[in-house]
């Protein structure tokens, strides 16, 4: 019995899970703006999914994609393949690197200085920039794993 058709099911789940939480910030983050005493809740929700749901499902993502490359045998040097691994490498880099750490500070600056502080406002400037260029690398890996182009 082959286990890889489970083994792309929790390939495909774990990528919803993971795309899915992320594609929630920018909704949470604009109803947030509307009531700005939601926003303390709304970053520490983020920072919750972000940490402990969205996080994960990228790793196990990326774990259950090495596998299945390798049981399916399918060359690493395919553009599908390596263009995908190339930008999750770019995508936990900034992610682990600069999103986290920054969303931290996001959550900081709002405590200590306010919503309306320049510091808060330069900080959810430079997230929401970030959060959108994680989104398009996100989703090409998306494109490079669904049209496997050659």
């Amino acid at each position: 019995m082959t286990y890889y058709p489970y083994l792309k099911l929790a390939h495909v789940f774990f990528a919803i899970v993971a795309l899915g939480s992320n594609l929630t910030y920018p909704v949470w983050l604009q109803r947030a703006q509307r009531s700005p005493e939601y926003l303390p809740f709304t970053l520490r929700s983020i920072y919750f999914l972000d940490s402990y749901v969205a996080n994960p499902a990228y790793v196990l993502g990326r774990l259950s994609g090495l596998t299945m490359v390798w049981l399916a045998g399918h060359d690493w040097q395919n553009l599908w393949i390596s263009g995908a691994l190339g930008l999750f490498a770019a995508v936990a880099m900034l992610g682990y690197g600069l999103y986290t750490p920054g969303l931290r500070r996001q959550i900081t600056a709002l405590d200590q200085h306010g919503y309306d502080s320049p510091e808060y406002r330069r900080i959810d400037r430079q997230q929401t920039g970030l959060g959108i260029v994680l989104g398009v690398l996100v989703i090409l890996i998306l494109v490079l794993m669904l049209l496997k182009p050659v």
